[in-house]
């Protein structure tokens, strides 16, 4: 069994959930009352330490001093949702791309969309992976795991809405 490691740092969307690895690669970032978002188990490790980069990299985004994250990280999922969330890392700061062009980039057909929503949907790593600044085909703020209001504020942050 291996030991997860958490803390919680403080910004603009409420009180940021962050786990990592034994190695310290970030696992995950969850907001409060995130679907699927994660909750501190009894057997975590409470330890600020591995996440000091991480913590440094978020303040630096919420106060527009950085619009990209190079964190080491560690994330596990289906093949196809690897490639999907690979996918978001290609996504410029301050700008927006469509589920369906999602799917295009990762060579899924055009009837994966709802497939790839999911996907997005369970993105371990909210902010750090740009989940965000995906959008809906008609240019609708459409889901967003951690809540639309969220998802708002992210956009206006980057200067999209």
């Amino acid at each position: 069994m291996t030991t997860t490691y958490w803390t919680t740092a403080e910004g603009p969307l409420g009180p940021l959930l962050l786990t990592a690895a034994p190695t310290g690669e970030l696992t995950s970032l969850s907001v409060p009352g995130q679907k699927g978002g994660r909750v501190v188990l009894g057997d975590w490790r409470q330890d600020a330490g591995p996440f000091r980069e991480a913590e440094d990299q978020l303040s630096a985004y919420f106060a527009g001093e950085r619009k990209e994250f190079r964190l080491p990280w560690r994330v596990e999922g289906t093949a196809f949702r690897e490639k999907v969330w690979a996918a978001l890392d290609d996504i410029p700061y301050g700008s927006t791309v469509t589920y369906g062009e999602i799917a295009a980039r990762i060579g899924a057909p055009r009837a994966a969309v709802r497939a790839v929503g999911g996907a997005i949907g369970a993105n371990p790593l909210l902010v750090v992976r740009p989940c965000h600044r995906v959008i809906g085909a008609d240019g609708t703020l459409t889901g967003y795991a951690g809540g639309l209001d969220r998802k708002v504020r992210l956009l206006t942050h980057e200067g999209v809405l």
